[in-house]
């Protein structure tokens, strides 16, 4: 199959070539080549002609929750204690649908709050080759793992038990022993990450009688339970986050080896010097701290604007897109890139944080070191040949218009330098593909 096209984003590059057709290996969704457009081309049948259009890699939102939908709607406590596995599976599904139609053809899901390992299955069902349902690649992390007491949801009649009806937002693990055990326990789920919570509002009962303890954020863990989980991980070929709010934290989980840093508003400029020194990935969900940021919440929308600024003039310091999206409506996933260009990422590094970043954040421990350019390269020839096999959603590279790389590809009717928050909108995206499938095509659903 051969994509015509009048310009097409070089994420590494952040600049257009213009008259380039991307050649497709169908039977491997994968690009095969990208090259000048020629006569012949413009005549081949099967051809789209996606001219007049500005032609992209699909975008990634490195923090979503599938499993979630807006808190306006009804509360996080009333999701996971209220609604059926059942009932937010068939939510996750339309959630799926809605992120891909969107343009964001890979999503890391950071922890289903609730509904156990109900993400695998859906996995599953999104993966090609046999797709049941339509959604991003999908990267999954089953439960986040916190420390006894921190997380929800917390019940009234009996507070000193975890969980509600039986209903647990997290994996609870105290202890080296039980950390390592947490961390098997997830890998061999099947999860592709492991999350962690470094810290959380630990005393958010004390809201009625001490506010301002309620809110403050505490280190859920020692250091070496941290490090245990890290390494734990990294030996059986997983990468890990970090939801870490905290300097501290942020700070103690760079220097420990963790892979991305979720969050971070509270980070100072030590913590971001950290980040970028230790090679870890930085996802500040603006998305999320925008929408909640009324009822109390408008001091944590300050602090994460005034953080992300201090982060984009911080030296080596890669930062991801990823909204924390399910706190604000999947589909509208772009929000967070919005956000960052409002707040000083130029637009074309908010694509290039999109694409290549984004996958650097999601991906798998072979695409690090010396085993990621070995690997490329045997993409590559895959690509190359007739018949090249699939590999599966969560196996390949992804991000770029290059050779070897998935052909998850989009295109938008907006211009991008001109009008960018509006042309990156789900109504301005014209085509989706996703490992060389349309998905959308004139805007339709297909």
């Amino acid at each position: 199959m051969l994509l015509i096209c009048s310009s097409i984003f070089a994420p590494d590059a952040k600049g257009f070539v213009s008259n380039q057709t991307i050649e497709v290996n169908e039977s491997s969704g994968l690009i095969a080549q990208v090259r000048s457009t020629t006569a012949a081309d413009l005549k081949k049948e099967g051809s789209i002609d996606l001219r007049g259009m500005s032609v992209l890699p699909g975008f990634g939102d490195a923090h979503v929750h599938l499993f979630l939908h807006p808190y306006s709607e009804i509360s996080w406590n009333d999701q996971v204690t209220k609604q059926t596995i059942t009932e937010r599976t068939v939510r996750a599904v339309n959630h799926s649908k809605a992120t891909l139609m969107a343009g964001f053809t890979a999503v890391r899901d950071l922890g289903t709050e609730g509904a156990l390992d109900a993400d695998l299955a859906l996995r599953k069902c999104i993966s090609t080759p046999v797709s049941l349902i339509p959604g991003p690649r999908y990267f999954c992390v089953t439960r986040a793992i916190v420390s006894t007491g921190s997380y929800g949801p917390k019940g009234e009649l009996n507070p000193s038990m975890n969980g509600v009806d039986g209903a647990l937002g997290a994996d609870v693990a105290d202890g080296l022993e039980e950390c390592r055990k947490a961390v098997r326990r997830q890998i061999g789920a099947g999860a592709d990450w492991i999350k962690i919570y470094a810290d959380y509002g630990f005393r958010s009962r004390m809201g009625a009688i001490a506010p301002k303890v309620a809110v403050a954020n505490r280190a859920l863990w020692a250091e070496e339970e941290i490090k245990m989980m890290i390494d734990t991980a990294h030996a059986l070929g997983v990468r890990v986050a970090a939801h870490a709010s905290l300097a501290e934290s942020i700070k103690v989980c760079s220097r420990l080896g963790v892979d991305t840093i979720e969050h971070g508003y509270e980070a100072d400029q030590e913590a971001l010097n950290a980040m970028a020194k230790h090679g870890v990935i930085w996802v500040p969900t603006l998305g999320a701290y925008y929408t909640m940021r009324t009822g109390g919440n408008d001091w944590k929308w300050k602090k994460a604007q005034a953080t992300f600024r201090m982060g984009l003039a911080t030296k080596g310091l890669k930062i991801a897109v990823g909204g924390d999206t399910g706190v604000f409506a999947h589909g509208q996933n772009c929000l967070e890139m919005q956000l960052m260009h409002q707040h000083g990422m130029p637009w074309k590094d908010v694509l290039h944080a999109a694409t290549v970043v984004s996958w650097e954040a999601m991906r798998g421990m072979e695409f690090h070191g010396e085993d990621c350019e070995k690997n490329l390269k045997m993409f590559a020839a895959i690509a190359s040949q007739n018949e090249g096999e699939k590999h599966g959603d969560n196996g390949v590279p992804f991000g770029s218009l290059k050779p070897g790389f998935a052909a998850d590809i989009i295109a938008t009717a907006g211009s991008l330098e001109n009008e960018f928050a509006q042309a990156i909108e789900p109504s301005k995206i014209e085509f989706v593909m996703k490992g060389g499938k349309v998905y959308k095509w004139k805007g339709q659903s297909v």
